[in-house]
C-alpha cells in the first residue's frame, strides 16, 4: 500500500520547479505536456479520465513503443517491465515517486464537489525530480498563485476562434455537431431523433469503456455519421473533429446537486468545437434558452471568475481505531484557500460499515483498520445505494481478514452473473458497470491468489460486453442505408429511384417513403434536413407520377371519395384535401393536400373535382337543409320558419315559433311537410336529417364552423346513434351541441332523439283524450285526465322507470302517487264497465236490426189503407209523428248518464288517505310493522287544468313552453280524430239545445232496446 505515517507527508506549498500551463481549450496544453515527458528519461501523467487516460496512451505509445510506457487506471493496468512512463488516471497515480517528470490535466477539477480532494491532493503533494506541469483553465491562476508560492504560470492563447451561433433546432443543426446532455436516457433520446431525421448518430458517455468509446467514435471521425451525442466526456480533451457544439441541456447533477454549469464549464465543452486552427461554434437546442450576451461573451474571450478555493482532504489518516480514523477525516483545511471536502464514496461506506459489528471486531489492529479504509476505496461504477455499496465491501474486506484474500469462488459467481451479452443498451451497460468493480478487484494487489487469471478473465468479459454494447448503439441509433445514401449524394452521385404500384417510393431498392394522393412523406428513417438530398432523386419519378394521378383523379367516380372523421377529403383511403369552415357552414372550402411538384393545369383538375364531390356531398345528405334555404314559394311566416330551421340544422323547438306556427294554414304546413318539415308536439324538424349519415356530416361542418374538431364529445354522439341508440345518458363532459347537432333532446340525465319524443307524444295523445264510457281504455289511459307509464314508452325510448320520470317531468307533466292496488282496481272496474256496455251496445244493436225488419214488413202493406189511419189530422200539438222516438232517445241518455256514474268514484275514496282502509299494525297478527304498499306514478300534464281541460285549451303550455300533446296543431298533422273546436265541444251540447224546451217525458216502450240498456245500468247501478 503506498501509504506513510500521517506525519512523515507533510504538505508541500512550495511552487519551487512547478510551472503552470494555463489557457482556454485547444491551446495544445496536453500535446506540450506530452512532448515534454518524452523528453525527460521518465515521467508520469494524470489525466481526468479513463477514456482520455486511453487516447493519451496511444499517442505515447506511438512516440517511444509499447514496452516503455504503462497504462494505470481503477480497472486496467498495462505495466511493462521497464516502463519509463505511465500514463494514469489522477486517482491512480502514485502518492510520491521517483521519476523526473509529473504532469497533471485538467487541475480545475480540484475545486469539484466530489472528485476534487483527489486533485488537490496530487498538485499539492506530487512532484517531478526535474520539471512538474499543471494544466488547466486560466481561472486556477489566483488560486495556485496563493497556494503554490513561486510557481511560474505560462498562459497559452486558443489557436481557433470559438464564436456562438444562437439557438437551433436539433434537426437543423449543421454537420460534424456535437449534441451534448447529462443524462444517459437524454442522450439516447436525442440520438434516436437523429438517427429518424439525419441518419444516425455516435454516442460517447463517460460510463462507456474504452473500447466502445473508440468505436463509437471512429463511426463519427469516419464520416459514417455526421453527428455526435455525448455527455461532459467530450470536455475532457478528446481531440475530435466537430465543427459546433450544441448544448441541450445546462444542468447536471455533480453527485451532490442538480445544479446550472458555470460558465468555464461550458467554455470547457463548448472549447471542443473547432481543433487546431479551425474556428468553431457554439450554440444551444432543445429546451436551453438561448444565452444571455454576457454569458457569451465571457465564453467567447474565455473570461471566467477564478476557482475560490480547492476541495481538500487530509492524507494524514490514523489507523489506530475505526473511530479514530474517522475522526482524521474531520480534519479541517490547514490553510486558506483549501476547504475540507464533502464525504465522498469511500467515508460514505466507511461510515456505514463503522456500525456493523462484525466489521468492527475484524477491525481489532491498525492494520485491519488500513486495510478496511483500502477496501472502501472500491469506486461506485454502478451508482446504487451506499448501503448496497457498502455490503459488497464489508464481504471483500472479511474475506481478505480471514482468508487474506477474496473468496475465489465469490468472485467466479460475481463474474458469472456479468458474463452474458444478450439485452439491451441499459442492460449491457449496466453488466460493464458490474464487471468493472471486479475488474477493479482484480487489479488490486493482495487481494486475489491468482489476479492474472482474473484480469484476463474479466478484461475478456468487458471486451465483449463493450462490443455488444457498441454494435447494440449503432443499430439503435444509426441507419446504414441511410448513412450510405447520404454519403453518395454528398459525393453528388444521384441514386436511381422508382415508385412502386403500392405508392412506394424506393432509391436504390431501399424504401425511402411513400407517395399518398399528392404528399411524397419520407421514411422515418429517412427524414430531416439531408433527407431533402434523398427526395431530390425521389422526384425524378415523382414529377410525371403527379401528372398520371392527376387525371385519375380528375375522372375517378363519386364512390372512390370520402369524407373522414378529421373532416379530410380522401381518395382511395390517401389524403387529398382537407376541409375548412366557409362563409355559410353548409359550403365548406377544399384545401388541396399537395406536394409543389402539382402545378399548372394537373392542380387546377384535382381542385375541381375535390369541389365537386364535397358539393355533390353535401347536396346529397343535407338536401332537405338547402331546399328549405331555396324555398322561395314560401312566403311571410312560413319562409320564415323555414329560414330559421336552417339556421338551426333542421330542429326547432316549437315553443320557440309557437305563434308562429299558429298562424300557418293547412295549405301552408302541407307544402312544408313537401319539403320534409314534421310539426311535433314539442319540435318542428326534418326527420331525413335524423339519420347517422346527415346528423354526422352536420356535425362535422358545425365543428369547422365552431373548432369543435377537439371539443369532447366530437363523433360520439353519431357514433351511438349509427349504434342503433335512440336515447342515451348524456356526459356532462361533452358538448351539448354536438347532441342537438344529432338531432337528440337533453331531458334530465338522458337524451333522447326528437323523433322519439314525437312517438311518446302519440302514445301519450290518446291516453289523454279518452273519456270515461265512449269508447275502450287506450293503453295507458287512467281516468281522461291522468295516464300512467306503460311498457310501449319505456320501449321506445330505451329507458329505465327512473328515466321515464325525468323526462316526463322535463316535458311538462306532473306526477302524482298513488297506491299500486288502487290504480289497477280502478282501472279493472273502467275496463269491467266498459266491456259491460260494449255488450249492451251489441244487444241493442242486434234489438235495433229487429225492429228494422219488421218496419220493413209493415211498409210492405197495400196502398189502399185509409189515409186517416196512416196521417192523424194536426191539432196543434207539437206531438211528433213518431211518439216512441224520443223516449227511446231518453232511455239512451240515461244509460250514458248511469255508465259515466259508474265510472265515477265515490267521495269517500277521493277523501281518504293513502293505507286509511288499511288495519292497524295491531290487528295484523305474526306482523309488529305494517307492510308498507307499493306505490304508482299518475302523470297529468302541468298547469292549473289537467286531462281533458289542457286538450280544450290549445293556449295552455308546459313548463318548457311547449303545447301540450293534445294541442290543435300536433293532433291535425295528419292524425285522426276532432280539431281544436270539436275537441272543446266534447261531451257538451250545443248552446241551442242546451235552451231549447224539452218535450214532456212520455212513457218509453218497455220493448225498445234503448229501455233495456236503461234497465241494464239501473241493475248495475244497484
Amino acid at each position: 500500500m503506498n501509504m506513510l505515517p500521517a506525519n512523515d507527508i507533510p504538505l508541500v506549498l512550495s511552487g519551487r520547479g512547478v510551472t503552470a500551463i494555463l489557457g482556454p481549450t485547444n491551446t495544445g496544453k496536453t500535446h506540450l505536456a506530452i512532448e515534454r515527458m518524452v523528453s525527460h528519461s521518465s515521467g508520469v501523467i494524470g489525466l481526468p479520465l479513463r477514456l482520455l487516460a486511453r487516447e493519451v496512451y496511444s499517442r505515447v505509445v506511438d512516440k517511444v513503443g509499447a514496452a516503455n510506457v504503462a497504462l494505470v487506471t481503477g480497472e486496467e493496468k498495462i505495466m511493462p517491465p521497464g516502463a519509463r512512463y505511465s500514463v494514469c488516471t489522477v486517482e491512480a497515480m502514485p502518492r510520491q515517486t521517483d521519476v523526473a517528470f509529473v504532469a497533471i490535466d485538467e487541475v480545475q477539477i480540484a475545486g469539484d464537489l466530489e472528485r476534487g480532494h483527489i486533485f488537490t491532493d496530487r498538485l499539492l503533494h506530487l512532484r517531478g525530480r526535474d520539471e512538474t506541469l499543471l494544466l488547466g483553465a486560466a481561472t486556477m491562476r489566483p488560486i495556485l498563485e496563493k497556494l503554490l508560492k513561486g510557481v511560474s504560470v505560462v498562459t497559452r492563447p486558443r489557436m481557433s476562434h470559438l464564436a456562438y451561433s444562437g439557438p437551433r433546432k436539433i434537426t437543423r443543426l449543421p454537420r460534424r455537431s456535437a449534441i451534448v446532455a447529462f443524462s444517459a436516457d437524454e442522450v439516447y433520446a436525442i440520438a434516436e431523433l437523429i438517427r429518424r431525421q439525419r441518419g444516425g448518430a455516435a454516442v460517447v458517455l463517460g460510463a462507456l469503456s474504452p473500447r466502445t468509446r473508440n468505436a463509437q467514435v471512429e463511426l463519427f471521425q469516419s464520416g459514417d455519421v455526421e453527428y455526435l451525442i455525448a455527455t461532459d466526456a467530450i470536455g475532457m480533451g478528446l481531440n475530435l473533429d466537430v465543427d459546433h457544439v450544441a448544448f441541450a441541456q445546462n444542468r447536471k447533477f455533480d453527485g451532490f446537486q442538480n445544479r446550472p454549469l458555470t460558465a468555464a464549464e461550458l467554455a470547457q465543452i463548448a472549447g471542443r468545437a473547432g481543433r487546431h486552427v479551425r474556428d468553431g461554434t457554439f450554440g444551444v437546442t432543445g429546451q436551453v434558452n438561448d444565452f444571455d450576451a454576457g454569458l457569451v461573451a465571457r465564453i467567447e474571450g474565455h473570461t471566467f471568475e477564478p476557482v475560490p478555493v480547492l476541495q481538500w482532504r487530509t492524507s494524514s489518516f490514523d489507523f489506530s481505531t475505526i473511530d479514530s480514523l474517522r475522526r482524521s477525516l474531520e480534519t479541517p483545511a490547514p490553510v486558506e484557500g483549501l476547504t475540507k471536502a464533502l464525504p465522498a464514496v469511500d467515508v460514505q461506506a466507511l461510515d456505514n460499515l463503522a456500525n456493523d459489528p462484525e466489521i468492527r471486531k475484524a477491525a481489532s489492529s491498525s492494520a485491519n483498520v488500513a486495510r478496511l479504509w483500502d477496501v472502501c476505496a472500491l469506486p461506485d461504477y454502478r451508482r446504487i445505494a451506499p448501503a448496497q455499496h457498502a455490503d459488497i465491501i464489508s464481504s471483500l474486506y472479511l474475506d481478505l481478514v480471514r482468508n487474506g484474500q477474496v473468496d475465489e469462488d465469490y468472485m467466479a459467481e460475481q463474474i458469472r452473473r456479468s458474463d452474458r451479452t444478450d439485452g439491451d443498451i441499459d442492460t449491457l451497460s449496466h453488466r460493464i458497470a458490474q464487471i468493472r468493480t471486479w475488474t477493479y478487484v482484480s487489479h488490486r494487489p493482495g487481494w486475489l491468489a491468482d489476479p492474472t487469471h482474473w484480469q484476463e478473465k474479466t478484461r475478456d468479459i468487458e471486451d465483449q460486453l463493450s462490443d455488444a454494447l457498441h454494435e447494440r448503439l449503432t443499430k439503435r441509433f444509426v441507419d446504414r442505408r441511410t448513412s450510405v445514401l447520404m454519403k453518395r449524394l454528398r459525393e453528388d452521385t444521384m441514386p436511381d429511384a422508382e415508385i412502386n404500384i403500392s405508392g412506394e417510393v424506393l432509391v436504390e431498392g431501399h424504401h425511402i417513403g411513400d407517395l399518398q394522393g399528392f404528399r411524397f412523406s419520407a421514411d422515418s428513417n429517412a427524414g430531416g434536413e439531408d433527407a431533402k438530398a434523398v427526395r431530390a432523386a425521389a422526384q425524378k419519378v415523382l414529377a410525371s407520377e403527379f401528372e398520371v394521378r392527376a387525371e385519375r383523379f380528375s375522372a375517378a367516380p363519386n364512390s372512390d371519395f370520402a369524407i373522414g372523421s378529421d373532416c379530410s377529403l380522401r381518395w382511395l383511403g390517401a389524403p387529398v384535401a382537407a376541409l375548412s369552415a366557409g362563409d355559410d357552414i353548409l359550403r365548406p372550402k377544399v384545401i388541396l393536400l399537395a406536394d409543389e411538384q402539382l402545378t399548372g393545369p394537373a392542380r387546377d383538375k384535382v381542385q375541381a373535382r375535390a369541389d365537386r364531390f364535397v358539393s355533390h356531398h353535401v347536396e346529397t345528405l343535407l338536401k332537405p337543409l338547402l331546399e328549405l334555404k331555396d324555398a322561395e314559394h314560401l312566403t311571410g311566416t312560413a319562409r320564415g320558419v323555414a329560414f330559421r330551421l336552417y339556421e338551426n340544422n333542421g330542429l326547432l323547438d316549437r315553443r320557440d315559433v309557437a305563434e308562429e306556427v299558429r298562424t300557418l294554414d293547412q295549405e301552408t304546413r302541407r307544402a312544408m311537410r313537401r319539403l320534409g318539415v314534421r310539426f311535433g308536439a314539442y319540435h318542428i324538424y326534418v326527420p331525413a336529417l335524423l339519420k347517422p349519415a346527415p346528423a354526422g356530416l352536420l356535425t362535422q361542418l358545425w365543428a369547422l364552423a365552431n373548432d369543435g374538431a377537439d371539443k369532447p364529445g366530437y363523433g360520439d354522439v353519431v357514433a351511438a346513434m349509427a349504434a342503433g341508440r335512440t336515447s342515451m345518458v348524456t356526459d356532462p363532459a361533452f358538448d351539448m351541441a354536438f347532441y342537438r347537432l344529432a338531432g337528440f333532446r337533453h331531458l334530465g340525465r338522458r337524451a333522447v332523439r326528437v323523433d322519439i319524443l314525437e312517438r311518446l307524444a302519440d302514445l301519450i295523445r290518446p291516453a289523454l283524450g279518452w273519456k270515461p264510457g265512449e269508447a275502450k281504455r287506450p293503453e295507458g289511459a287512467f281516468d281522461g285526465r291522468q295516464f300512467v307509464v306503460t311498457p310501449s314508452m319505456l320501449s321506445i325510448l330505451g329507458a329505465t322507470a327512473e328515466d321515464m320520470e325525468e323526462v316526463l317531468k322535463a316535458l311538462g307533466y306532473r306526477a302524482e302517487t298513488r297506491r299500486a292496488d288502487e290504480v289497477e282496481a280502478k282501472l279493472a272496474e273502467f275496463d269491467r264497465v266498459q266491456a259491460e256496455i260494449d255488450a249492451a251496445k251489441t244487444e241493442t244493436h242486434k234489438a235495433d236490426s229487429s225492429a228494422d225488419k219488421v218496419d220493413a214488413e209493415e211498409s210492405a202493406t197495400p196502398a189502399a189503407m185509409d189515409a186517416s189511419e196512416k196521417k192523424p189530422a194536426n191539432d196543434g200539438n207539437t206531438a211528433t209523428a213518431e211518439p216512441s222516438a224520443e223516449p227511446e232517445e231518453a232511455a239512451a241518455d240515461k244509460a250514458r248518464v248511469d255508465a259515466s256514474k259508474a265510472y265515477a268514484p265515490p267521495p269517500q275514496e277521493v277523501q281518504k288517505e293513502p293505507g286509511a282502509d288499511l288495519p292497524a299494525a295491531s290487528d295484523m297478527p305474526g306482523s309488529s310493522e305494517p307492510e308498507e304498499p307499493k306505490t304508482i306514478l299518475v302523470w297529468r300534464p302541468a298547469g292549473r287544468h289537467g286531462g281533458n281541460q289542457q286538450n280544450r285549451r290549445g293556449n295552455v303550455k308546459a313548463n318548457d313552453g311547449r303545447r301540450g300533446s293534445g294541442s290543435r296543431e300536433a293532433a291535425s298533422e295528419g292524425k285522426p280524430g276532432k280539431g281544436r273546436f270539436d275537441k272543446a265541444n266534447r261531451g257538451r251540447k250545443p248552446s241551442d239545445q242546451r235552451q231549447r224546451h224539452k218535450p214532456a217525458e212520455k212513457a218509453p216502450d218497455p220493448d225498445s232496446p234503448f229501455a233495456k240498456l236503461a234497465a241494464l245500468k239501473d241493475k248495475l247501478g244497484k
